[in-house]
């Protein structure tokens, strides 16, 4: 497993998280609003579906399908992060977990209609994400429900080198999405998928029903 991030740095982030996203352009969240709004559209949510937020943050992709009427699960690792979330949707069923770890708490060991994520993925190696999608389809979607993953994210390494070098210095190493080779390893464990590119710098991965 990797550590490539800890809780504290994503507390200490929590207080100029929606400042710092609000501007919606450069890297890495360039097309960050438009990206939340395609996964709410894509997941065609009805009143009263239960929808699993995984790293909820601040709960800013949770919040629009609140708006909806939707039942509110998140997770995140960090509190601080939660306690924002509370704060926007005070309905929210909240719980703490490193998202990679089976064992989640008692109350999330369920099913879902939807399951989404948005600026999540790319702290864990490909493996890692193959093993919890498997995972979240197995054990936590409802029969034809929809899992929507949204993150920072290329079409391949091509992509995102020309990305990386226009951009120099400024670049920050973490792992990105390469959307050929993500496919091609859901392929192999029988879990077809689709890639959506919202951005130059991420998209929107699909499972599930009409994927």
């Amino acid at each position: 497993m990797t550590d490539l991030f800890e809780p504290t740095e994503f507390d200490a982030w929590a207080a100029n998280y929606d400042k710092e996203v609000g501007g919606d352009g450069g890297f890495p969240f360039d097309g960050y609003s438009r990206l939340l709004q395609t996964i709410l559209e894509l997941a065609s949510p009805q009143p009263g579906a239960a929808v699993l937020d995984l790293g909820i943050g601040t709960g800013n992709l949770a919040l629009r399908f609140a708006g909806l009427e939707c039942e509110i699960w998140g997770l995140d690792f960090s509190g601080e992060m939660l306690a924002l979330a509370k704060g926007k949707i005070p309905g929210a069923v909240l719980g703490k977990a490193d998202l990679r770890i089976p064992g989640w708490p008692p109350a999330f060991r369920r099913r879902f209609d939807c399951i989404v994520s948005a600026y999540t993925f790319h702290h864990f190696l490909l493996e890692e994400k193959v093993r919890l999608v498997q995972r979240l389809i197995d054990e936590h979607l409802l029969p034809g429900g929809r899992l929507l993953i949204g993150d920072i994210a290329f079409r391949d390494a091509a992509e995102e080198d020309a990305l990386r070098r226009s951009m120099g210095t400024d670049w920050e190493q973490e792992y990105y999405w390469l959307a050929d080779e993500a496919l091609a390893a859901f392929a192999l464990v029988g879990v077809p998928g689709r890639f959506s590119k919202i951005s130059a710098c991420a998209g929107i991965f699909q499972f599930g029903i009409d994927q």
